[in-house]
């Protein structure tokens, strides 16, 4: 008993002494109500701030990146990705917005796969593919959650039990993902998984990104460099081919920078299948940092406000797209209207369809195993 008091006072020791390392940093996050679902369950809003200005928003909806306050050039702070100010407004909505995926991000054709012999099959919900984890994902469950504190952050982290069966997939599978802010303007995720079953896993954060301000235009001006010599073609279905093409001589060549809008209406079949009225980027990208969390995998940055986001992941791949099915008729934060083109995604993550690719990186989680995934996205401003 006395080492267990002992170890008690450590531990609030420990707490108290991050808590205050933190607030001497500049940094703070509280917590209220942000609403209830339509079946009355509540749902929390995580707010994370520096002393910059910055600051994230989380709730448990989702586990859901609700807005990001990020300073221009001129200091001036803009909420820079889309979403919406009630919990219905997600629950409603199918662009994921700023939503943790999964339990299997991106598209898996037929909706089905294979493992160890047995065909295991997910409810279909973009044609005949499943997409981002069936009809009732990750981004839409309302997850748990605990503030975060450390010597250089503020944070929150989310649990969710994934019961075996769900959405098709085998295995009790337990996820956290924890939000971190810096006041170096960073905005750090991680993502921790494990299962009681072999099962699939392959999850990501869906934030639709405008550097100029989430509802202010389209991101045809801003400027994109991705870090990836090669990326994966995908048939009409959008499912990939199987092969590693090189993106040079193609619309697809990101490895310098250069403006979103410069080829995304290029007479390219690959455009047409992501966008065919008037074409888009939505493919996954091969990263050339081949899970090196230590090097920058790609950048963006809006010559107008200045503003410049760096993504670092030790994920193998990079889906980046153009919310090419933003058709001007949804109302998100504010009342805006968010456009046609008007956002960019950077969804890090495994290859699109793997289970069923036998060439690509494995999304296999076996019990007794942990998934890891972590994710960086710094802020400046030039």
């Amino acid at each position: 008993m006395l080492q267990s008091r002992h170890s008690l006072c450590g531990l609030g020791l420990s707490l108290m002494i991050a808590t205050l390392s933190a607030q001497a940093a500049g940094l703070s996050s509280e917590h209220k109500a942000f609403g209830k679902t339509n079946d009355g369950t509540p749902v929390e809003q995580y707010i994370l701030r520096n002393s910059h200005g910055m600051q994230a928003t989380v709730i448990t909806y989702g586990a859901t990146l609700q807005a990001l306050q990020v300073p221009d050039k001129h200091g001036k702070l803009d909420d820079i990705v889309l979403g919406f100010d009630d919990v219905q407004g997600y629950q409603k909505g199918t662009a994921y917005f700023g939503a943790t995926i999964g339990r299997f991000g991106n598209r898996l054709a037929d909706g089905a796969f294979e493992l160890d012999g047995k065909r295991y099959q997910v409810p279909q919900n973009d044609k005949t593919n499943a997409l981002h984890g069936g009809t009732q994902g990750f981004d839409k469950k309302v997850w748990k959650a605990q503030e975060t504190k450390d010597k250089d952050s503020v944070g929150v982290t989310l649990t969710y039990l994934s019961a075996d069966g769900e959405m098709g997939f085998p295995g009790n599978l337990t996820t956290e993902v924890t939000y971190r802010l810096t006041d170096n303007n960073e905005l750090r995720i991680d993502y921790k998984a494990s299962t009681d079953k072999p099962t699939v896993l392959n999850l990501t954060n869906h934030s639709y990104f405008n550097l100029a301000g989430a509802g202010n235009g389209d991101i045809l001006k801003q400027v994109a460099t991705l870090h990836a010599s090669h990326y994966t073609p995908v048939t009409a279905k959008l499912i990939p081919t199987g092969e590693l093409a090189p993106v040079a001589g193609t619309p697809m060549d990101f490895t310098r920078p250069t403006a979103i809008g410069q080829h995304i209406k290029a007479d390219h079949p690959q455009l047409k299948f992501a966008e065919p009225q008037h074409g888009g980027f939505d493919f996954n990208w091969a990263l050339d940092t081949k899970g090196d969390v230590s090097k920058l995998a790609a950048e963006v940055s809006d010559p107008q406000s200045g503003r410049h986001l760096q993504l670092f992941t030790n994920e193998p791949g990079v889906q980046f797209y153009t919310s090419n099915f933003l058709d001007g008729t949804v109302k998100g934060k504010g009342g805006k209207i968010y456009p046609h083109w008007g956002a960019f995604t950077l969804e890090t993550q495994h290859y699109p369809d793997s289970p069923n690719q036998p060439n690509f990186p494995s999304t296999r989680l076996d019990p007794g195993q942990s998934y890891t995934q972590s994710v960086v996205l710094k802020f400046s401003a030039k």
